[in-house]
């Protein structure tokens, strides 16, 4: 059966007689695979999708073969091992250098391959980076849902905040509330950090409760059809030290600087650059600690690095973070960030909130 994206997949890998997709057991699923089947849900574990002169196949357990039949590509049912075996070598029949997505396959899964069907692997990873980083309009689709899900939440923040909350508390409603508004599950898990705890950029929730003068950052993302959205709102519970004021309206305009240089043809390096330059510029020097942006899709890090010495070119269709931060140990840290869809000439925020300074 024909499927577009494993044509484009095969074009972009034009070395290669073959690239074949492995899922392992939970955890160890490859998203390229949902890429390629355009499937909505199942685990397929042991399933493999196996890419070739434009065309899809996949091979499923007869668990996972009547959902299968709902998503793209020719299915192939196997009623046992060895018959797997037979399939696999039969579709593998003529084929020398044979690609994986080397980052997520299994070790035994290459393996099983190679010995199977007596072929020499090839590392097809920027190929399949190539190809799902530009995405088509019902990628950018379900990530626009997913985007007015958590804007949504991001928007009622200010109103679950009381003094003596906990960031478990509140990151716990944050996640009910997008499952409420139609989230199918998290991007990842979602990070609240009050005071001093919003100067480590990964924060995992605690029960440190929220005080007057607290800065609270809230970094967070939700599902919809496997695609992800991705932001970070920060807000201030009474008067915060005025460095943490200063450092606000900083990262702002290094948020804006940098969204500025998102554009078809920009070097993925521009919009890092310039951002640093803004924190930089002054007393908050040396103190953005991170990259200024990454890809995002089925998952929420893409293979799309926006800093400094990235030598990707951006293209219509990337999605890609925009999140300069502040981070001043001991003290607290700032972040702002949306999800952001490149276009010939820009870009758009996909997110939505008042990056105002706010205070409640």
């Amino acid at each position: 059966m024909f499927s577009s994206r494993a044509k484009r997949l095969t074009e972009n890998a034009p070395e290669l007689d073959a690239i074949v997709i492995i899922n392992g057991q939970e955890p160890f699923l490859d998203s390229t695979f949902w890429y390629l089947t355009g499937q909505r849900s199942g685990t397929f574990e042991g399933g493999i999708a196996v890419a070739r002169d434009g065309n899809l196949d996949v091979i499923v357990s007869p668990l996972e073969a009547e959902g299968a039949r709902e998503g793209m590509g020719e299915i192939h049912e196997y009623a046992d091992r060895e018959d797997r075996n037979n399939i696999l070598k039969d579709l593998l029949k003529g084929c020398v250098n044979v690609g994986f997505n080397i980052n997520s396959a299994p070790y035994s899964g290459v393996e099983y391959v190679r010995k199977l069907a007596d072929v020499k692997v090839a590392d097809a990873t920027k190929s399949i980076n190539d190809t799902i980083s530009v995405k088509d309009e019902k990628e950018v689709e379900a990530i626009r849902r997913a985007c007015r899900i958590s804007s949504k939440v991001a928007d009622e923040i200010p109103g679950m905040l009381r003094s003596g909350i906990t960031e478990k508390s509140v990151a716990a409603a944050m996640d009910n509330r997008m499952r409420e508004l139609g989230g199918e599950g998290n991007a990842f898990d979602t990070i609240a950090a009050f005071g001093e705890n919003a100067s480590k950029p990964h924060h995992s929730p605690t029960d440190r409760k929220l005080g007057k003068g607290d800065v609270a950052l809230f970094d967070f993302g939700t599902k919809y059809d496997r695609y992800c959205s991705d932001m970070t709102r920060t807000v201030f519970f009474g008067e915060p030290k005025d460095v943490l004021k200063r450092a606000y309206v900083t990262v702002m305009e290094a948020q804006e600087t940098g969204f500025l240089c998102y554009r078809d043809g920009a070097p993925a390096s521009e919009a890092d650059i310039q951002a640093r330059k803004v924190i930089d510029a002054g007393e908050f020097k040396g103190r953005m600690i991170h990259t200024f942006g990454h890809g995002i899709g089925m998952d929420v890090h893409e293979a799309i690095s926006v800093y400094s010495r990235s030598e990707q070119i951006l293209r219509s269709g990337n999605v890609v973070s925009a999140e300069p931060g502040i981070y001043l140990p001991g003290v607290g840290g700032i972040r702002i960030e949306d999800t952001c869809l490149v276009k010939v000439g820009g870009a758009e925020r996909l997110t939505s909130f008042d990056r105002d300074l706010t205070i409640i």
